[in-house]
């Protein structure tokens, strides 16, 4: 019997099945066994594989990438090439982008690394079409746009996030709050800190002995669902932030238009016409929580124009050294720091005092 089928039967034996405290424990299994098949589809077993493919994946540059998912023919082409000016091949056919197209754009001060990713269609998690290598590509990115057409937004939105969320890629999501801990002996050690609406210590036995986990500490700090167990136990779940870019707004009245300004993560545009774009650039900074640093040598003013970008939760003086040459760490002897993370101006700081954003830097060597 294929994996296909077996997910299929999986899926079905879910949709008849009730949904109430007695049929919760079952649930919570069917919910383990889909996720353990979906893993084999996305990475089959065994074999040394074929050759390498032609080239799919590109190279990571510049301190954010960010890919534009969608169906064909929505206009992720178009919105590339006049976001980036790269010219992605754009044609009113259905299909028309084959592999990966990056561009970059310089975004205050920040190069951001554009990826018109082929269209995903319905299946390709189930390896239909590139859908695979789309997704794959997907995964690496630090933002992931989703461009919908705004005369059919709703029924392709729910397929994209469908999608994604069987290859483990989770939009607009924190990671659940959920200790797990595999240990050699002692059995499964179950504590939950709040009160739990669906899961219960036979729940979760049942579902860690679907793979194959006899030992473990499960703590559960928050209220979680089967399914965040078992996001936690498979492990290989990416957070991305995710931004909904609707298109062609040129087609629809101004009251339409209205009514998708209060939907959230929600930006309309129109790719063809150029509008909009500002709003869009501003909205894709807020997400990325980039932070830029400004370097000043020592009797000079500071250098506004290129400033070393580092990833937020990743802006101690130590990163950004490492940033800029591995080395510099060793030499290392204080820095001097400007700016919104410091009393007073300027403030002599050691490697693990925490940077701002539009903090300027000067590092004083040994």
């Amino acid at each position: 019997m294929s994996l296909l089928a077996k997910i299929a039967e999986i899926e079905n034996e879910m949709a008849r099945t009730q949904k109430n405290k007695a049929t919760a424990h079952h649930l919570g299994l069917l919910k383990a066994r889909l996720a353990k098949l979906r893993r084999e589809l996305i990475t089959p077993k065994g074999g040394g594989g074929g050759g390498p493919g032609e080239g799919f994946d590109v190279a990571k540059t510049g301190d954010a990438r960010i890919g534009f998912v969608g169906f064909p023919s929505v206009g992720k082409s178009t919105l590339l090439s006049n976001l980036a000016g790269v010219y992605s091949e754009v044609a009113a056919y259905e299909f028309t982008t084959l592999t990966t197209v990056p561009g970059v754009i310089r975004y205050k001060g920040a190069k951001i690394q554009l990826l018109d990713l082929p269209g995903i269609i319905e299946g390709a998690k189930d390896g239909k079409g590139r859908g695979r290598q789309v997704i794959a590509v997907a995964r690496t990115c630090n933002l992931i746009l989703i461009v919908l057409d705004v005369l059919k937004p709703l029924g392709h939105k729910k397929l994209i996030e469908h999608e994604l969320e069987g290859f483990g890629i989770r939009l607009n999501k924190k990671p659940p709050n959920i200790g797990f801990k595999k240990k050699d002996k002692g059995g499964i050690n179950f504590t939950a800190t709040c009160a739990q609406s669906e899961l219960d210590a036979e729940t979760v036995k049942s579902i860690l002995s679907e793979y194959k986990i006899h030992n473990a500490d499960i703590t559960l700090r928050s209220d979680s669902t089967a399914d965040d167990l078992i996001d936690v136990v498979e492990g290989n779940r990416v957070y991305i932030p995710c931004i909904y870019v609707l298109n062609k707004i040129d087609q629809i009245s101004i009251e339409e238009l209205d009514i998708i300004y209060k939907v959230p993560h929600c930006v309309p545009i129109s790719a063809h016409h150029r509008w909009n774009f500002d709003d869009l650039l501003e909205k894709i900074w807020d997400y990325l929580h980039l932070v830029r640093i400004y370097t000043k040598p020592k009797g000079q003013l500071p250098d506004y124009t290129s400033p070393v970008v580092l990833p937020d939760g990743q802006t101690a003086v130590e990163d950004f050294c490492l940033k800029i040459h591995k080395n510099l760490i060793k030499e290392f002897k204080y820095a001097l720091v400007w700016g919104s993370s410091v009393k007073h101006n300027p403030q002599k700081v050691g490697k693990d005092h925490v940077l701002e954003d539009e903090d300027v830097i000067q590092v004083v060597k040994k």
